[in-house]
């Protein structure tokens, strides 16, 4: 495998662009001008202004070609602020001291470093030693020693060089290595103190070598060596190279090569070899020919673009989507169990940057077995989550499991809800339902019956924002997918603070315990607010209301209370279910059917029968306007037509 070029532009993109941009900062008097001036005209200058305006270097000074922009900043207290605005604009910082001046290295870990911390400026570092000549040999001291307490404490340096503007030694090397760790970086890729690749560079090399691996035999042959080669480096290798590349594996690491060609060991070995050697522009190269970006994570171009939709659309995997990750559910359920197990799921993402549903709200959302393993409806109902809320890091994290097709071949925008209605008829296959109620009403009970978690009989408080999902049969042999997201008390306010907030509903629960009558004032007092919003906003959901703890006494008005409630704002009666008892009355189903139908179960409050009362008789005058005025028009067209009549018989 031989190394290559294959520049980028700084900030993370993947391709050549606006270029490289690189501020010298550092105490006055350390020589940041003189170095600039001498980089730039490759001589040393007489007189040096205080500073400089912005500097730029040949394009062709360096081998990646990028151009590179120097910028000498401000030391002086009174240009702070100019000096802060700087720093956060640098793709790399040079921070220069004076080697003939211990107290202007001391400043680098006192004031310089601290400060780019405090501006939260996160960019390579280069330090530079300048005026090497004047430096006192009388007490020499190796670069080593006098950095590597500083470069313990600042794991922000990328690496420390001295120089000699005068004597002009090593002073184009200051800004290659200020180029070469933007466009290079060490840090995504190498673990410095434990010499090894870091895991998320490991598993970005994982996918790009099953990429490569066509005939999926475990082991990249001479061809598909050849191949990867053409690939990134626009260059065949040689049949004497590929034996070279494989006898240098094979002598430090014989697993790296077998009978069919070189392993995934000695592929990833190969690449920790040449970021040892300082060839970081070789593994660099091969990560952007396959589309990843400075955080090793696939760069915006090799996704969709975003996606516009109305606030009350949404997002779903298309039938193409689900196939495929039925396909990879089957591939990876290596026991062929009908559960993928975590150890086998983590080896179903192991070529992500990282598994995708370790941090919430994937983490606890769908139903698992007792040993943490998914079934299929659960492994579906994880990605119909994610699809429905970040829909593109739903297509990233398809794209490193092995999706070949157009990344926007995956997914689909819904119908809006507002046409749903008209039509009386939903097309989508997930929905999204809200839970309101008060507290300890029972709401965490119904999410976690959901995916058949055991009723606690200790009461926890909900603390963060709370997803479950699962798959819900349905009387036609039909499945749809239903997403139930737990809506705090004390977040309401804030939630329909938002216009559209309720956009994204497919349909509203309002959960009570119908043992206690203030949980049940408090549920109508949430269902009117929620009403009111949907029509004062134009996004009215069909609501529901759930009356939980069935298996307690009710409270002595309960059931004339809520049917009261139910019929003056049209909607069904409380679905009754007792989530210790296990009995649920096929509520699951229930919600699911009354978000397909959008039209039924909309809440009315008195307010919205009033707007719609005053609406009807606007209507209805303006009708009779109209039917006044068709009636004098066609009056007076008939007396143009007699009194026409009468002229022509006089």
């Amino acid at each position: 495998m031989a190394g290559g070029g294959g520049g980028a532009a700084a900030k993370g993109s993947s391709g050549g662009g606006r270029g490289v941009r690189i501020v010298v900062s550092g105490d006055r008097g350390t020589g940041k001008s003189s170095l600039i001036v001498t980089a730039a005209a490759e001589t040393f200058p007489i007189n040096v202004p205080p500073l400089l305006p912005p500097t730029r270097l040949p394009e062709d000074m360096y081998p990646d070609r990028v151009p590179v922009t120097i910028i000498d900043a401000p030391s002086s207290l009174e240009n702070r602020g100019k000096l802060a605005d700087e720093l956060k604009r640098a793709d790399a910082v040079v921070l220069t001291y004076a080697c003939d001046q211990p107290a202007t290295l001391d400043r680098l870990s006192t004031f310089w470093l601290p400060e780019l911390r405090r501006l939260e400026v996160k960019v390579p570092v280069i330090v530079v030693g300048c005026k090497l000549d004047l430096r006192d040999e009388q007490n020499p001291m190796s670069l080593e020693q006098v950095m590597s307490p500083i470069m313990q404490q600042f794991r922000e340096i990328e690496t420390c060089i001295e120089c000699s503007a005068f004597k002009q030694i090593q002073v184009p090397e200051v800004f290659y290595y200020a180029q070469k760790a933007v466009l290079h970086p060490t840090a995504p890729l190498f673990d410095q103190e434990a010499q090894t690749l870091k895991p998320r560079c490991v598993r970005a090399l994982k996918r790009i070598f099953i990429l490569c691996d066509t005939d999926r035999d475990g082991a990249l042959s001479d061809a598909e060596l050849n191949d990867f080669q053409v690939k990134c480096f626009n260059a065949p290798l040689q049949p004497s190279e590929i034996v070279g590349v494989k006898r240098v594996v094979q002598e430090k690491l014989p697993e790296g090569v077998n009978d069919r060609g070189l392993t995934l060991t000695g592929f990833l070995f190969l690449h920790a070899l040449f970021i040892e050697k300082g060839r970081l522009e070789t593994t660099w190269t091969v990560l952007r020919k396959f589309g990843y970006n400075n955080d090793i994570r696939l760069s915006d171009d090799q996704l969709p673009p975003p996606i516009k939709q109305a606030p009350d659309q949404s997002v779903e995997l298309t039938g193409e989507a689900v196939d495929f990750l039925r396909g990879i559910f089957l591939l990876f359920d290596i026991d062929g169990d009908g559960v993928l197990k975590p150890a086998e799921l983590e080896d179903l993402f192991s070529t992500a940057p990282e598994s995708p549903w370790d941090e919430a709200p994937y983490k606890e959302a769908a139903e698992k077995t007792a040993l943490g393993g998914l079934s299929l409806d659960g492994f579906l109902s994880e990605w119909a989550l994610m699809t429905r809320l970040d829909p593109i890091r739903s297509v990233e994290n398809l794209l490193y499991i092995g999706y070949a097709s157009d990344p926007s071949s995956a997914i689909r925008i819904t119908r809006r809800r507002r046409i749903d209605r008209k039509k009386q008829q939903s097309e989508r296959t997930v929905f999204q339902c809200f839970v309101f109620g008060p507290k300890k009403a029972g709401k965490s009970a119904l999410l976690n019956a959901f995916i058949g978690r055991p009723f606690s009989e200790i009461y926890t408080s909900t603390s963060e924002e709370c997803y479950t999902v699962n798959v819900v049969d349905q009387p036609d042999g039909t499945q749809k997918t239903l997403i139930l997201r737990e809506i705090q008390e004390d977040e309401v306010q804030k939630l329909l603070s938002k216009k559209d907030s309720l956009a994204a509903c497919d349909i509203a629960v309002f959960v009570h315990d119908s043992s206690d009558e203030d949980s049940w004032k408090r549920t109508t007092e949430l269902l009117v607010e929620v009403a009111s919003h949907g029509e004062a906003n134009g996004c009215e959901v069909p609501c529901l209301i759930v009356a939980a703890k069935d298996d307690l006494d009710p409270f002595p008005t309960e059931i004339q209370d809520s049917t009261r409630v139910s019929q003056d704002m049209g909607i069904e009666a409380p679905i009754p279910l007792s989530t210790r008892l296990g009995d649920f009355n096929t509520v699951f189903r229930r919600i699911v059917s009354a978000a397909e139908h959008p039209h039924l179960s909309i809440p009315e409050t008195e307010a919205g029968k009033s707007r719609k009362q005053y609406n009807q008789l606007i209507n209805r005058s303006l009708m009779c306007v109209s039917v006044g005025a068709a009636v004098a028009v066609v009056g007076f067209a008939a007396y143009r037509v007699y009194a026409a009549r009468k002229n022509a018989s006089a």
